[in-house]
């Protein structure tokens, strides 16, 4: 007897319908890791759960994601409380879970938080080790999967904005084991070749599984050892690794990687059209300028009578001279007024005029006596008074 065929559609049914009449499948109670999470603008949460050896797709819509006390990442081990159901016109079953607390942190994580913690009080993210991307390299070297739509992307971006650049792929797997040796023997050979201004390493969005080997150590030391810069474009937007920490430039997108790796060609020549004819204006304001002080300088009197201020200045030297001899003048004649008055004075104290007044002045070896200590009888003494001096002899000496 030939088996009767049903469709896909009957199929997913079939399924649904039992997993909905199972009571243990309506309430299930489940742990695990975190991955693959997406916090859809929507509202809802879309994510993997798994474990060593399986995993399921879950789902948690807005109406549930209100009461979260946590912030649900990549990583983190949790128990989910929820449904189990079919989704019929995929095929595919999944949790709808109504409930989620957090239940440590996956092994994952863990180990990119100590290796993040461990380089970084290394100093491999300070900002003062950052190489400085050129402003219009020539070459650009892009370390990603031979296939795909990053490389894509970063070809047509990067020759839209400059079509002269040279765009050099050097293929490397970006997921998996060994995946992290591959791209750091490319770095040391685009090093060793110095044929690239900078590097773009990249790849798509994934896992955190998926983006490990951009969390190993030794990329990120190969990186920080790169002689040429980088620029790390790893996963999406919200996706953090430690090569983008280390690396010299970290770039939300493959193609925004593009665009901060060289300028846009078509802008320069906007903007150096811009400060042509800017410095054309900044120049015809300067000629009007310098042509008015011309016409204010060929309107002043030094053109129209250069004399007159000639002569001007000659009168007013003239008058400062007559000024200056009028004060020196002044000061002689007080000067005269003065010297005639000292004199006067001078004459008054003058030791003639007390002789002309009958007093004289008795001396004695040269020195004027003021007491008769000072001679003995038969010493010879002078007198001077007015007219003349006399010479004389002590016959007797007598106290008062």
């Amino acid at each position: 007897m030939k088996p009767v065929a049903i469709t896909v559609s009957e199929l997913n049914k079939y399924i649904k319908n039992k997993v909905d009449e199972d009571e243990y499948l309506n309430n299930v109670y489940v742990k695990g890791e975190i991955s693959n999470f997406k916090h859809h603008y929507t509202g809802h949460m879309y994510f993997t759960l798994k474990d060593e050896k399986s995993l399921i797709k879950c789902v948690m819509f807005k109406s549930s994601t209100s009461t979260l006390k946590f912030v649900p990442k990549d990583g983190m081990k949790v128990l989910v409380f929820g449904t189990l159901a079919v989704y019929e016109a995929g095929g595919v079953y999944q949790i709808y879970c109504k409930a989620m607390q957090e239940d440590g942190i996956g092994d994952l994580y863990k180990q990119y938080e100590e290796l993040k913690n461990k380089l970084e009080k290394e100093g491999l993210f300070r900002s003062e080790h950052k190489k400085k991307i050129p402003l219009m390299p020539k070459t650009i070297g892009v370390l990603t999967s031979q296939t795909g739509a990053v490389i894509r992307d970063i070809i047509n971006v990067s020759t839209r904005r400059n079509p002269n650049v040279h765009i050099k792929l050097y293929p490397v797997p970006v997921q998996g084991m060994g995946a992290a040796e591959k791209i750091v023997e490319a770095i040391k050979i685009v090093n060793e070749q110095k044929i690239v201004d900078v590097i773009i390493l990249a790849r798509g969005g994934g896992s955190i599984e998926d983006l490990w080997p951009f969390n190993e150590e030794i990329l990120a030391r190969a990186i920080y050892e790169s002689q040429i810069p980088i620029i790390s474009a790893v996963g999406h937007e919200t996706d953090f690794t430690i090569a983008d920490f280390v690396a010299d430039l970290r770039a939300p997108t493959p193609s925004a990687a593009a665009e901060l790796a060289q300028a846009d060609i078509y802008e320069i020549k906007r903007k150096i059209e811009s400060y042509k004819d800017r410095y054309k204006q900044s120049l015809k304001k300067k000629i009007e300028l310098m042509r008015l002080k011309y016409e204010k300088i060929m309107a002043s009197r030094v053109f129209t009578d250069p004399l007159k201020k000639i002569n001007e200045n000659y009168l007013n030297i003239d008058m400062k001279m007559k000024s200056m001899q009028t004060a020196i003048q002044n000061i002689l004649n007080e000067n005269k007024v003065k010297t005639k008055n000292y004199i006067l004075k001078l004459d008054a104290l003058s030791p003639l005029k007390t002789l002309a007044r009958g007093y004289s002045i008795t001396e004695h070896n040269g020195k004027i006596l003021k007491s008769i200590k000072q001679v003995k009888e038969n010493d010879e003494i002078g007198i001077r008074l007015e007219d003349g001096k006399i010479f004389a002899k002590t016959l007797k000496i007598e106290n008062n």
